[in-house]
């Protein structure tokens, strides 16, 4: 049966799309390192689901995913960070996962407030907030509007710097024909699209392939911010960009940034593509951890 739509609210195609799909999850999950913690945190615009891992206390590291992605898309983040820090991954709440949306989000103060009750219904501050791609985007959007539970935010690849670029569609449309060539021919393509994603093992693959197929949105792009709302962002940033991005034009998001957040660190990862993280996992894990220790150690300036 098909899913009733809902204005800016996510939803598969059908039911047995969905039980798919969370059957898909499940088992892309299992890249997860043990032990692994789950749970549901009420909000008002529906139920978070997060999941936990790492040690008991010390200050927290919270990820989020980039547009139609989940949690699974972290796991190779998830065991060196956890080495360190307690790690607590979101499935965005308008996003395919876990997470149950029953209310639109249709601004960034929205964006800020349902990641904001999620935070403190796990009665989390100091936190070290990544966001990659859309949840670049959505991590500016609480360090814009509701910075009170931040320690510092590492924004990887992020939407709200720039205007979503035709190019970034373009790429992603590329992407998903290249899933249809012989396996032996896409590190080829991975390689011409700078599109990591395409060499992901088939249990990661199987959930994004459901996701491009049978999930329907209507959610728009990430806004750009104003420079107003950057010269607001009263906490540590740092950024880390794509040589190769798709989504940005590194120079000119870099040379915003430094212009207009207050504490800023930026770098452009030389030969990488839009998915840094997976790309280069070793790299992404190791400039988190130094940037959460350099900013319980010492202020942080320009």
């Amino acid at each position: 049966m098909p899913a009733v739509k809902q204005p800016h609210i996510g939803r598969f195609a059908s039911e047995e799309a969905r039980q798919k799909f969370l059957r898909a999850y499940d088992v892309a999950m299992g890249a997860w390192p043990q032990p692994r913690e789950e749970q549901d945190v009420d909000t008002s615009f529906g139920t978070v689901h997060v999941h936990r891992h790492g040690p008991g206390v010390g200050p927290p590291i919270v990820l989020l995913h980039g547009s139609q992605g989940n949690s699974t898309n972290w796991y190779p983040q998830v065991a060196g960070l956890g080495a360190h820090h307690p790690v607590y991954s979101l499935d965005t709440v308008d996003d395919p996962g876990r997470s149950v949306q029953r209310r639109p989000v249709t601004g960034t103060a929205d964006c800020a407030a349902w990641i904001d009750e999620t935070l403190a219904a796990l009665g989390l501050t100091g936190v070290h907030l990544v966001g990659l791609s859309y949840g670049g985007f959505l991590a500016t959007a609480l360090a814009v509007h509701r910075p009170g539970r931040l320690a510092s935010v590492t924004l990887i690849e992020p939407g709200g710097l720039q205007k979503v670029p035709f190019r970034f569609y373009a790429n992603l449309i590329a992407g998903a024909l290249a899933t249809l060539a012989p396996r032996a021919t896409r590190p080829w393509f991975a390689a011409r699209l700078a599109n990591h994603a395409l060499l992901l093992p088939p249990e990661q693959l199987a959930p994004v392939m459901i996701v491009a197929r049978h999930w329907r949105t209507d959610r728009p792009a990430a806004r750009r911010f104003d420079d107003d709302e950057l010269r607001a962002i009263p906490v540590p940033v740092q950024l880390l960009l794509a040589e190769r991005s798709s989504l940005l034009h590194p120079q000119r998001a870099a040379s915003r940034a430094q212009a207009l957040i207050p504490s800023v660190r930026t770098e452009i990862v030389a030969g990488a593509g839009h998915g840094l993280p997976m790309e280069q996992p070793t790299l992404v894990n190791q400039r988190i951890l130094d940037f959460a220790a350099r900013c319980a150690n010492e202020p942080t300036d320009r």
